[in-house]
């Protein structure tokens, strides 16, 4: 069913002439195929191989949106931006990508990018941002708003991901760095909550000024007071001076309270008066300090239902929860595994001096197939020891842990192979048949079998089970064995 061209509106009401579009990209068929549909849809097209040929384009005749690949040859698709902002501060930009990190995106958002578009794209996603990056620049030429004179710095951080979660992440991130809001980042274990309260403090005018985090989870609640308030001398026994709390020594910069849920009702009054006043007194003292913080708070716990419970104060609660940032677990955004993958056997390759240049198909296999319950830092630590045992260019599945390419540990046979216990045969996959119930259900099977062998010594069990420790321990923590 054929459907008629959208003309798009006329950028002023006095000018009433095509939108100018610029498409760059070093694919011909991809080129050709968004210059067809923009066409179609009315507008005049201008197309450029190369981002040098953008350039020529932009010196030829003005543009009001560039849409460029991110990645070409010869520069990157925000260089070809920047060079179009540098001679119209008031063009548009769309991003087309296959692949994205948090510093390409908010870089790309502050030089005017209105959004980015992941290889493959829906056409008809494509033809809507167009139409919604033109609008915003018709409505900014009628408003003709004062225009900032300042450069903001350039982005700083590695989170990484090309799904369509993790691009609005980014997003909603470079909204809100520059803002002085409290955050919430909620999120399983291991999904890099530190390194996203990181990301915003150093993209925040606070960046030249300390960033201070501590577990709350991490100390019993008298020592949790004196590490946040800090406390005068002789106030308890062993104060033998006056310490400074990390809100006092934060001044002006950043502090992260991972793991929130777990504070008392006592010291979560406390933290609701830091953030209501910005005032607070050392423990023991009486003298009230004023602190000048922004607040990012993260949790893995259900924070609303804990309120419901009456196990965190609502107060407090809607107090950190004034901007929200969700970080899905791995499972649920698989397409970012090569990449952060890759982008870890590159780290670890230089740290650990190896001349690996990447990840075989089976391995990759292997990593895309497995659940990830300690998502990032589980994915992490996983390839830092594939790229300490692997002797070969690329990483192969026999250098993954067992537990990833889907082997029992208590298969291997030897010496140390755990004993055998009770096997419940594998139920026919059928309707109410849950994989990841059952392959859970295995699993706390074989780490409590280890614990037993082991005499109860974690780093020893984790050892029977070819897991790093860190590992072993997210594990036995989440099923509850110790």
């Amino acid at each position: 069913m054929s459907t008629l061209p959208i003309v798009p509106p006329p950028l002023d009401d006095d000018a009433p002439v095509r939108a100018r579009v610029l498409v760059a990209d070093d694919e011909p068929s991809m080129r050709e195929l968004v210059g067809i549909l923009l066409r179609r849809d009315g507008y005049d097209v201008v197309l450029a191989e190369s981002g040098a040929a953008a350039i020529a384009a932009l010196d030829r005749q003005p543009v009001d949106l560039l849409v460029s690949d991110l990645r070409m040859p010869d520069m990157t698709g925000v260089e070809v931006l920047r060079e179009a902002k540098r001679r119209d501060p008031d063009v548009e930009g769309l991003l087309v990508t296959a692949y994205a990190s948090y510093d390409t995106a908010v870089e790309a958002m502050r030089l005017g990018a209105c959004d980015y578009l992941t290889k493959p794209f829906d056409v008809d996603e494509l033809r809507r941002k167009v139409r919604k990056a033109l609008e915003r620049r018709r409505l900014r030429r009628l408003a003709r708003p004062v225009r900032r004179t300042s450069v903001p710095p350039e982005p700083l951080g590695q989170l990484i991901g090309r799904s369509e979660a993790m691009l609005e992440v980014f997003k909603l991130m470079g909204t809100i760095a520059p803002t002085g809001s409290t955050v919430l980042i909620t999120g399983e274990s291991g999904t890099g909550k530190e390194l996203a309260a990181r990301t915003i403090h150093l993209n925040s005018p606070r960046r030249d000024h300390p960033f201070v985090a501590i577990n709350c989870g991490a100390f019993p609640e008298t020592l949790l007071e004196s590490e946040l308030f800090g406390h005068v001398r002789g106030a308890f026994t062993g104060a033998d001076s006056t310490k400074k709390g990390l809100f006092e020594v934060a001044n002006r910069g950043t502090v992260f309270l991972d793991e929130i849920g777990e504070t008392s009702p006592a010291m979560q009054v406390k933290l609701l008066r830091v953030l209501q006043d910005r005032r607070f007194r050392r423990v023991g003292g009486t003298e009230e300090i004023e602190t000048d913080i922004r607040v990012i708070a993260a949790t893995n716990r259900d924070l609303a239902k804990a309120v419901a419970e009456g196990r965190f104060r609502d107060d407090l609660y809607y107090r950190i929860n004034v901007i929200p940032v969700h970080l899905l677990a791995l499972r649920e955004r698989r397409e970012d595994v090569p990449l952060l993958a890759e982008h870890f056997v590159a780290k670890y390759g230089r740290l650990l001096d190896k001349q690996i240049r990447g990840i075989s198909a089976d391995a990759l296999a292997c990593l895309e197939a497995y659940g990830w319950p300690g998502n990032i830092r589980e994915l992490e630590n996983a390839i830092e020891r594939a790229v300490a045992l692997e002797q070969t260019p690329l990483v192969q599945p026999e250098s993954l842990p067992a537990h990833v390419r889907g082997i029992r540990a208590a298969g291997t046979a030897g010496p140390d192979a755990l004993p055998a216990g009770p096997r419940a045969e594998a139920p026919a996959p059928g309707p109410g048949f849950d994989l990841e119930r059952h392959v859970q259900g295995i699993e706390r099977d074989l780490i409590a079998r280890a614990l037993e062998q082991a005499g109860g010594v974690k780093v020893k069990a984790a050892e029977l089970l070819g897991m790093s420790f860190r590992s072993f321990r997210y594990y036995a923590k989440k099923y509850d064995l110790g």
